[in-house]
């Protein structure tokens, strides 16, 4: 299952509780990550510092599993907000009965 994780800050922490080991582990645990097929996509968003992951996952309970192993999760600087994604459906309205018949 493809699960979208957008980063969320949380109110109160500091820019300085982000340490160059805590942000060098980070990168470490997303390659980790990224090169087991978890990870499927990692971006940051174009207007603010926050991450968006696309994770591969058996659900949404794996995906927050493997999140709380992030370094700055782990450690209480940063969540994500965790939804599950299914293919488009609407391809199907243009093989519906009648779906052609405009032409």
């Amino acid at each position: 299952m493809l699960i979208l994780a957008i980063e969320r800050p949380i109110p109160g922490v500091a820019d300085a509780q982000f340490t160059p080991d805590l942000a060098a582990a980070e990168a470490r645990r997303a390659w980790e990550l990224y090169q087991a097929g978890t990870f499927r996509d990692l971006y940051f968003r174009a207007d603010q510092s926050s991450a968006v992951l696309v994770l591969e996952c058996d659900d949404v309970s794996a995906a927050r599993a493997v999140l709380a192993s992030l370094p700055l999760v782990a450690h209480g600087l940063t969540e994500f907000e965790v939804l599950p994604l299914r293919a488009y459906p609407g391809f199907e309205r243009l093989f519906a009965p009648g779906a052609l018949s405009s032409e």
